[in-house]
């Protein structure tokens, strides 16, 4: 009887490492995902919902597998409205298998306070669901609904924790950034209570960036960062005149110009005289623009047109800018107030159910 269930629990462990190993894989082509499921504003969110419903019932009942991905999507609801609340447009929800789920915004917030108020939005409301769901066990005394309720408390406890990309990293943001440091030690406590390989790849890429904002720039040793672009080059009219067109090795400066929008968005226009060419492109962040420069040229010739694709390099460096942070008192004491609050609540409840499971369980 022991072997059996030895050779179990091994096969539960091996089907959960090749999930696990999917998963990631989804995470590193996160991209190519969001591009695939680009055909409708709610059809990638409906289809990566299904499929991670899919998945978790893998391992899971239907019926918790369900609930479960419910609450996510309750969850990402409150971060979409607190964000349509401050005028700021995202994506519909999208869920990754194991991983949970994210929207992406088209304009980031211009100060901490937003960024915080649209992140409290999702813990928030996935409170509020959950706290449907333990009304719903408690007027049933369902087991299962028990189960999600708690599950759902806890995920909405784990979310407030002072790191990021999490909730609550970015919550810290208006009441203060000592709380990353809180992260940083009690991040270590979650990983080994979890377990987590997830939580400590998150955690290491938090402390990463902790070194790198205070500790690498302290000793000046900040690096240009980089963004290859490609911008597409219709050249027709001088490849028909026998213009010589410059070949994949071709290098060179570019001259550019950088401006800004009402919006917080950074552009750089890139000029190549040569080829009578001037692009246009979106940079990932307020930035100072250090260099243009052009590392290589791919020929496209196409029936309709000959195009070059420009494979321009800028560099720069990060700005940071401290005004960011600059949050009114009174905001910070509600900020700082409403995040305590919210997490004890979450721990008390998580109390609460775990007696009444108890209870059921006699």
């Amino acid at each position: 009887m022991q072997k059996e269930d030895k050779k179990a629990n091994s096969k539960s462990g091996s089907s959960k490492w090749y999930l696990g190993s999917a998963a990631a894989l989804l995470l590193l082509k996160g991209k190519s995902l969001l591009a695939l499921l680009k055909f409708g504003k709610f059809g990638g969110a409906l289809i990566s919902m299904a499929t991670t419903i899919g998945f978790y019932a893998l391992l899971y009942p239907w019926g918790f597998a369900v609930g479960f991905v419910l609450l996510l999507f309750v969850h990402e609801l409150g971060h979409v409205w607190a964000a349509k609340r401050k005028g700021l447009p995202v994506s519909a929800p999208l869920f990754i298998p194991f991983l949970g789920a994210l929207i992406t915004m088209k304009r980031y917030p211009l100060d901490a306070q937003t960024e915080a108020y649209v992140a409290m939005g999702g813990p928030l409301l996935g409170t509020v669901g959950a706290m449907a769901v333990y009304a719903g066990a408690y007027a049933t005394d369902s087991p299962l609904l028990y189960a999600l309720a708690y599950v759902g408390f806890f995920l909405n406890l784990l979310n407030l924790l002072p790191i990021h990309p999490l909730d609550g990293g970015r919550i810290s943001t208006a009441v203060t950034r000592w709380l990353w440091l809180v992260g940083l030690v009690g991040g270590i406590v979650v990983i080994v209570y979890l377990k987590s390989l997830l939580f400590f790849l998150i955690w290491a890429l938090f402390a990463y960036d902790l070194y790198k904002k205070y500790v690498k720039r302290n000793k000046g040793e900040v690096k240009v960062l980089s963004s290859l672009q490609k911008p597409l080059v219709n050249v027709q009219h001088l490849y028909e005149q026998g213009y010589p067109l410059p070949g994949p090795e071709h290098t060179r400066r570019l001259s550019f110009n950088t401006y800004s929008d009402l919006e917080g968005q950074q552009y750089v226009t890139v000029y190549m005289e040569s080829l009578d060419v001037e692009q246009t492109l979106l940079l990932p962040q307020q930035c100072l623009v250090q260099d243009v420069r052009l590392n290589g040229v791919e020929h496209i010739p196409t029936p309709d047109a000959y195009q070059l694709k420009l494979l321009c390099e800028i560099d720069y460096l990060p700005f940071e800018n401290d005004k960011y942070y600059e949050v009114p008192t009174s905001s910070r004491w509600k900020f700082g107030i409403g995040y305590l609050g919210l997490a004890l609540f979450l721990m008390g409840m998580m109390y609460v159910v775990h007696q009444h499971i108890g209870d059921v369980r006699l």
